[in-house]
């Protein structure tokens, strides 16, 4: 059964379409929280979440941000801001469907089975610009080619894009590498980090990692510093 998470402040809204989905066949489950709303999503590891964009205290845009560059779960907007405006920047911020309320019943449910069909086979899938990574096999699609990388440069990579545009601590990294923090080997991590630049820029993917002074170091767009 396919897990859909309700992000929806208003009650009897969000209670309806919880109803609606679970009548569907849908197990649903509703947030009623909205703070850290990308973390509780992530934590609930849905198939789908249908996220309102006017949320008390919080952004529904960059909760569906958060949510595209730290997961792969498919995101479908139900708002009742009609402006193109808002559409296009929910669709820029990773939205893979923009409803407006109110909206008929049939036509959520036909956005949703499509998502989701969509998203068949692809809850391992990390998103990066222009690029996917499986995470459990490190395998690496982009430009309609894919490739399997080493081990180590996968989960230099899977942190990278966890962290968004953010900066990953070198600890994070030791972490990933190789399960502990108790000591950074800088010659090791900078091997590492080497072959995956190499890696990156022969496949052409468009970003580079670059150091953060004092911290650590971050994905950005080829070019930029």
């Amino acid at each position: 059964m396919k897990r859909i998470a309700v992000v929806e402040d208003e009650i009897l809204m969000r209670e309806e379409l919880l109803d609606m989905l679970q009548k569907a066949g849908y197990q649903a489950e509703g947030i009623c929280d909205f703070e850290d709303v990308a973390g509780q999503v992530i934590s609930l590891s849905p198939d789908l979440a249908l996220l309102d964009l006017n949320l008390p205290g919080a952004s529904g845009f960059l909760a569906c941000r958060e949510l595209k560059q730290k997961s792969g779960i498919p995101v479908l907007v139900l708002t009742s801001r009609d402006q193109l405006r808002d559409e296009l920047r929910a669709l820029d911020f990773g939205a893979d469907e923009y409803l407006t309320k109110p909206c008929r019943k049939e036509r959520l449910l036909a956005r949703v089975a499509n998502v989701l069909k969509r998203y068949e086979g692809r809850q391992n899938l990390l998103e990066g610009p222009g690029f996917l990574l499986d995470r459990q096999t490190y395998t690496l699609y982009i430009h309609s080619h894919s490739a399997i990388l080493p081990k180590n440069q996968g989960k230099i990579l899977e942190a990278l894009l966890t962290h968004g545009t953010g900066p990953v601590p070198k600890e994070e990294l030791c972490l990933a590498l190789w399960g502990t923090t108790e000591f950074i080997d800088e010659n090791a991590l900078q091997v590492n980090l080497t072959r995956l630049k190499k890696t990156m820029a022969s496949l052409g993917m468009g970003q580079q990692v670059v150091p953060v002074r004092g911290v650590g170091y971050r994905l950005v767009p080829e070019g930029e510093k």
